[in-house]
């Protein structure tokens, strides 16, 4: 008899306040489809103040879909306004009204989350879930209150698998909020409390984890790797914006670790040096934390304004587009858990230069530029170099695409389930 599954909702019924999902939000929501999605002894997990509740199958696959649906992901680019706005700015209007489905609301996406929280409330406590159930958390949400998985050690029943992105907080504190390193801990001391397995985005994530563990006397336990899917908007085939000047691209959170500073700095040589022929470089992701210098060089060098594009809350398919039209992809950070940007680039033909740490190796060797983080002078060389006309080094570059294909959910539930299975 198959094993009862539980999957942890917590994550992505507080997510609502966003319009579009993070990296993490779309783990999460892969896998509570993987879970929720399929038939059997199939539940909902929800971490409240007053103890976990567990919904059945169909309800905990209705919040799922609910949360989704607030998410501006399905849609084609030309619905998103966003888009539209990057577009017109880059230089490339969208032709026509927009297409009909318009974007949630802030409102709508609030009244979703009343439904789910109603439903939460109503839902029984932990002593329905099935003996020898299996419980999976893939967000490292409430992992720094461990009271909130002591019921883990009333359930022994229960065998439990956590999700580790990354350790970034732990090895590169000085990139994170003040006290972050000290609740990261505390989240891995939780997941060394209770895994019985522990499944990674990376070898280099699951190398670092199983050293963290160890360091704080804590026999790691069993490890999968599955490398994260592309979402199949990511293609070759599809909208594409048609930018009118060569066009970098650099996603993620603005945040320290990006890196977005040196390319700034790049970005006002050139405009001194080119002026109007500078290259754009387009930023999306929204603001985080400790980037004060980064805000300010957006806000107030005059130098770059004219060439350097802010986006937040881009759709997946406006994305995909933005990412069939431009130049490169440019990915300087200093630490990474995964760096999805880079194979989604990839799967859309984007040529990639990205920074030389471990991970990128392991995701993006054989059709990456590798530079260093703090080489400088090497960047600015691939930019110019890349934004040339009839540019040979970004013909090289866009060749070893030629046949790429990029990592899958498929693949990656693949790679994760027989450890599961083995519990």
């Amino acid at each position: 008899m198959e094993r009862p599954l539980a999957f942890d909702l917590t994550r992505l019924v507080t997510r609502l306040r966003h319009a579009s999902p993070s990296g993490i939000d779309r783990v999460d929501l892969a896998y509570a489809r993987r879970v929720l999605g399929t038939a059997g002894d199939r539940f909902g997990v929800v971490s409240t103040a007053l103890g976990p509740r567990v919904l059945d199958r169909a309800r905990a696959l209705a919040i799922v879909e609910a949360v989704a649906a607030g998410w501006v992901e399905d849609g084609a680019a030309e619905a998103d306004p966003v888009y539209r706005r990057l577009a017109a700015q880059l230089g490339s209007g969208v032709a026509g009204a927009p297409p009909p489905g318009p974007a949630p609301s802030a409102g709508s996406r609030r009244a979703i989350q009343a439904r789910a929280s109603a439903t939460i409330l109503r839902a029984a406590s932990i002593a329905a879930l099935p003996q020898g159930s299996l419980y999976l958390h893939s967000s490292h949400l409430r992992l720094d209150k461990p009271g909130r998985f002591d019921w883990l050690y009333d359930r022994r029943d229960v065998r439990a698998a956590f999700f580790v992105h990354d350790l970034i907080p732990i090895t590169h504190p000085e990139y994170g909020r003040p006290g972050e390193a000290e609740r990261h801990a505390e989240r891995m001391r939780t997941v060394g409390r209770h895994a019985a397995a522990i499944l990674a985005n990376s070898a280099d994530t699951a190398e670092r984890t199983g050293a963290h563990l160890a360091r704080d006397g804590v026999r790691p336990p069993p490890m999968a790797i599955g490398h994260l899917g592309v979402e199949p908007a990511f293609g070759r085939e599809g909208t594409r914006l048609a930018c009118a000047h060569p066009t970098f691209v650099v996603c993620g959170t603005i945040e320290p670790r990006k890196n977005h500073l040196l390319l700034l700095h790049l970005w006002r040589a050139l405009a001194e040096r080119l002026g109007p022929a500078t290259p754009r470089l387009v930023l999306v992701g929204r603001r985080g934390w400790e980037a004060e210098n980064i805000v300010d060089m957006l806000e107030r060098c005059a130098a770059i304004r004219a060439h350097v594009v802010e986006v937040s809350g881009l759709s997946t398919h406006g994305l995909a587009a933005l990412m069939r039209g431009a130049t490169a992809l440019l990915m300087p950070s200093f630490a990474e858990g995964y760096g999805i940007p880079i194979v989604e680039a990839a799967a859309s033909g984007l040529p990639v230069v990205a920074s030389d740490i471990p991970v990128h190796r392991e995701i993006g060797a054989g059709f990456c530029d590798f530079l260093d983080p703090l080489d400088g002078t090497g960047w600015m060389r691939a930019v110019e170099e890349i934004a040339a006309p009839d540019s040979g080094r970004r013909a090289a570059l866009a060749r070893r695409l030629d046949g790429y294909r990029p990592p899958d959910w498929t693949g990656h539930f693949a790679a994760v389930e027989p450890l599961l299975q083995s519990l």
